[in-house]
């Protein structure tokens, strides 16, 4: 189909190349990033793409409504606010762009995990208290340590990438075989719990990822471990991990993603903040982060570019 009749809504805000290199190639694009759920889709028919970030979930009702829809391209890595099965059995053609943003998630990844062995945000804030604690502040290496990361795909492969550097062995687990490369050895989740001294989550949020950490899984690690999860927030339980802080299990976790964020990735609550939460504001070995580990200058204009090449390719 000639792209000077396919129409394009952009629901979300996005790098300007975007818009501009679809124009360029004569995709019609209409923008709309203020209007209700039910007022979009009051008018989907009329467009046969839709550009979304995370502003809400294209669920079956939408679907129903976007009659001529041909495709829905995220500008980002994961398809979780979509429902993707039924979209599929409507033939709507799915697009993602981990690619875009897996370099920014493996450098955020690794500089949590650098600065929880280090204390350097604890050492930090002392200072700045007028406080000066060496020996309270003594790190650990990394070089030696065996690192596990669940989820071998393009944000953990990143991340392996950027452990080349260190004396470490690293080790993956994924639901897919044969995914192992050069920097990473794949095992089972059994050998990966039981070698690892840390444990990176580069995992979709799925029904079978959901509260995939919780106390069982933790404890099942042979050693204690410092904890990264730079994937989705529902993946781990905060509760057990919590208690898996309190006893030492997990010595420390850098979080980039919490269990109570709300869908859009906008917000955090609405309501009070459970107990879990209120503990990890106040832990000194816990690092956190506002779900920006693929934020950077560099991957909104990445992840941009790798939307604009896959429609163009898809027509």
């Amino acid at each position: 189909m000639n792209p000077q009749n396919i129409k394009i809504l952009h629901i979300d805000s996005n790098h300007p190349l975007l818009m501009a290199q679809l124009q360029e190639a004569g995709f019609i694009n209409h923008e709309d990033f203020t209007s209700s759920k039910e007022e979009v889709e009051s008018k989907i028919h009329d467009y046969h793409g839709i550009v979304i970030r995370s502003r809400f979930k294209i669920d079956k009702n939408f679907l129903d409504k976007a009659t001529n829809l041909q495709f829905i391209a995220r500008v980002g890595a994961g398809l979780e606010s979509i429902d993707c099965d039924y979209a599929s059995s409507k033939g709507v053609h799915l697009i993602a762009a981990p690619e875009g943003n897996s370099n920014a998630v493996g450098e955020h990844a690794l500089g949590m995990l650098l600065s929880l062995m280090n204390n350097l945000n604890k050492a930090d804030k002392e200072i700045r208290s007028g406080d000066w604690n060496r020996e309270a502040n003594r790190g650990h290496e990394l070089d030696g340590k065996t690192v596990g990361i669940i989820g071998y795909g393009n944000m953990g492969k990143s991340f392996a990438k950027k452990l080349r550097g260190f004396d470490v062995q690293v080790l993956c687990y994924d639901i897919l075989e044969n995914v192992a490369d050069a920097n990473a050895k794949q095992v089972s989740l059994q050998e990966l719990q039981q070698k690892s001294d840390v444990l990176s989550l580069h995992i979709p949020w799925t029904p079978e990822t959901d509260k995939m950490v919780n106390t069982n899984f933790i404890n099942a690690f042979a050693k204690p471990f410092w904890l990264i999860n730079t994937s989705r927030g529902k993946n781990v339980v905060t509760e057990d991990l919590v208690k898996a802080l309190q006893t030492n299990k997990i010595i420390g976790a850098g979080l980039d993603v919490l269990e109570y964020e709300k869908l859009s990735f906008e917000h955090l609550f609405e309501e009070q903040k459970p107990a879990a939460f209120e503990y990890l504001l106040q832990a000194e070995n816990v690092l956190l982060s506002p779900h920006i580990a693929g934020w950077t200058i560099e991957s909104k204009e990445k992840l941009a570019q790798v939307i604009v090449n896959k429609i163009k390719r898809f027509y």
